[in-house]
């Protein structure tokens, strides 16, 4: 053979592929190439917003809070690799941002973002007048 590979026809790969080209859009709604998935978790104590960026290095992410919203953005580089032809790439490259609305009950000033495994957290603390607190019944 001349290096052709036979493979067999699957139906379901064929529609994963329509889904990626026509629901999954490469440029985001707000005009930016990609949108990193996110997972946003709340406790007593405060939310954790989790965002997926495998590839992307804790320099390349910005992490703001104006006005209530907070903003996460970035670039995930391309990596420079000329050791040979690319056959396939399904990763998305470029610049990225994701906004959310916070609920009023944060403390602006208790924001922690970490970087682990290709996974940004940022925690933020609800404030102490949000907390729930218990109240004491008295005898009069």
């Amino acid at each position: 053979m001349n290096g052709l590979n036979v493979v067999r026809w699957n139906p379901l790969r064929e529609l994963d592929q329509v889904f990626d080209r026509y629901l999954m859009p490469a440029t985001a709604a707000n005009g930016h190439d990609w949108r990193p998935l996110v997972d946003i978790h709340e406790t007593d104590e405060g939310y954790r917003v989790d965002l997926e960026l495998p590839a992307v290095k804790p320099e390349d992410v910005s992490v703001t809070l104006h006005d209530g919203v907070l903003r996460v953005s970035g670039e995930r580089r391309v990596a420079n690799d000329d050791s040979g032809r690319v056959h396939r790439s399904e990763r998305y490259f470029g610049k990225f941002e994701r906004s959310f609305r916070l609920p009023e009950d944060v403390d602006a000033e208790a924001i922690k973002a970490t970087a682990k495994d290709g996974v940004v957290s940022i925690v933020v603390a609800k404030s102490e007048k949000a907390s729930p607190r218990a109240i004491e019944v008295q005898s009069v």
